[in-house]
């Protein structure tokens, strides 16, 4: 007899069907045992009135797998108002070893520390699974909006010969005798793309070496990513990453209300238009010093409450970030845009002509055209222009007092033409945890990587 899942029971009360799945919990009473079998989709209960299948049923331990096949009824006070009756139990496995704690509690009891060292049974509650579903769909939607504006997905090396970005931590690893690197950003490979598709996207892992140990960092992320060609500027980018963000939450919507009714969360709207504040007025808005070189996480919580409560948003870009504090490949602000603010010095700042000469490298502009994304006070995504001139990365370089030899390739490959482009990334864990508001970005990652954790 064909299987089915516990969701397409009620509409087969009166028929006989056969389940199968984990022992969840059993309820031995004195004459009449209730089995809550669970499966992928949720929860059955099976009404054992045998004495003798009662019997074999209190010696199974809970998380052995089993078949069900019986007779569904209607029951209100049963998961999803069905139950099955007359039921013919068959183990499909040795029994299991118990879990080192209860999976059938609304709540895990066990520290996230315990949780995650027995990770391949923590994960079968119904709140981590949850999580994951909701990861999952909010990377369908993700591709499904880039896809409906003929994006192409491609798939970039994840071992590379040079760090993506100066001054970050990489992970070091020998090549048949040649040093490399783990990738910390597809962001070299996407711009190149840029050149073959016009606009592209990646889903995948990246890397950063990085020795924090906070609620919000892991060393391994998944990153998606994207990056197209022939903007204006970097409020194109913006554009883009707003409806890239409504479509990733109309997925969660669509494919996991579920998980979402599990875990108890209420999607945030995206506005038509997100608010957005330049950096200097972020500081102001924040209560920061007035040459802090960045955002750090009170200021960014200050920010996120400001955006509720002036607009009503769980999200807020903030624009024109400090040149030094962004990758040589960043194009600074324009004279005259609503990014630039003047410092006196102008010379080298991009010309009608559109050369950038020596300003991308920080001379003669101290404001970029990058941006980040908070969303409900914590950094979510960071993106921006690019330069794409030959001769800007050249000029950018120079006036870091970096070397060329490392990136070479890749800037020798705007030698042959690359239109104005951009892009960005978000970060998936980070955003599933603003989401669902757990603590810990980890108790949304399957199995996190992290300053101490290489295992399991």
């Amino acid at each position: 007899m064909r299987r089915v899942l516990s969701t397409s029971l009620p509409t087969l009360v009166g028929q006989s069907v056969t389940i199968a799945g984990w022992v969840h919990r059993r309820r031995l009473l004195k004459s009449v045992a209730f089995l809550i079998l669970r499966d992928a989709a949720g929860l059955t209960q099976v009404v054992v009135t045998d004495p003798e299948l009662r019997a074999r049923l209190a010696e199974l331990p809970e998380e052995t797998v089993l078949e069900v096949t019986g007779e569904v009824t209607a029951n209100e006070t049963a998961p999803a108002g069905v139950e099955l009756v007359k039921p013919d139990v068959r183990v499909l496995g040795e029994p299991a070893v118990a879990p080192p704690f209860d999976l059938y509690r609304p709540a895990l009891a066990a520290t996230l520390p315990t949780q995650l060292d027995h990770a391949s049974v923590a994960l079968r509650h119904p709140t981590r699974s949850a999580a994951l579903r909701i990861s999952a769909a909010a990377v369908a939607g993700f591709r499904a909006t880039l896809d409906a504006r003929d994006f192409v997905e491609v798939h970039t090396p994840k071992v590379v010969a040079s760090a993506t970005e100066s001054g970050a931590n990489v992970f070091a690893l020998d090549y048949f005798g040649r040093p490399a690197y783990l990738a910390q950003s597809p962001q070299f490979y996407k711009q190149l793309m840029v050149g073959v598709f016009e606009r592209v996207y990646e889903v995948g892992p990246v890397f950063r070496a990085e020795p924090h140990d906070t609620a919000r960092h892991l060393a391994q992320y998944t990153s998606l990513d994207v990056e197209f060609g022939f903007i204006a500027d970097h409020r194109d980018v913006m554009a883009m990453l707003r409806d890239v963000l409504a479509g990733m939450l109309a997925g969660v919507a669509e494919r996991a209300g579920r998980a979402l009714a599990t875990l108890g969360v209420e999607l945030p709207s995206v506005p038509a238009e997100i608010p957005s504040v330049h950096f200097t007025e972020a500081l102001r808005i924040a209560g920061a010093e007035v040459d802090e070189p960045d955002l750090a996480p009170a200021h960014e919580r200050a920010l996120g409450e400001w955006a509720r409560t002036e607009h009503g948003s769980d999200f807020l870009f903030v624009t024109g970030y400090p040149m030094a504090k962004r990758p040589f490949y960043t194009h600074p602000a324009r004279p005259g845009s609503i990014e630039h603010r003047p410092t006196g010095a102008e010379s080298g700042v991009e010309s009608a002509a559109g050369g950038v000469g020596a300003a991308a490298g920080g001379v003669g502009a101290a404001y970029s055209n990058g941006f980040d994304l908070l969303f409900r006070g914590v950094e979510l995504v960071t993106g921006g222009q690019r330069l794409h001139r030959h001769s800007d990365y050249l000029a950018a370089l120079a006036a870091r007092g970096e070397p060329i030899e490392p990136v070479a390739a890749y800037v020798a490959a705007f030698q042959h033409g690359m239109p104005p482009h951009g892009g960005f990334a978000i970060g998936l864990e980070r955003f599933v945890s603003r989401l669902t508001g757990v603590a810990n970005v980890r108790e949304v990652a399957a199995f996190p990587r992290d300053l101490h954790r290489l295992t399991p």
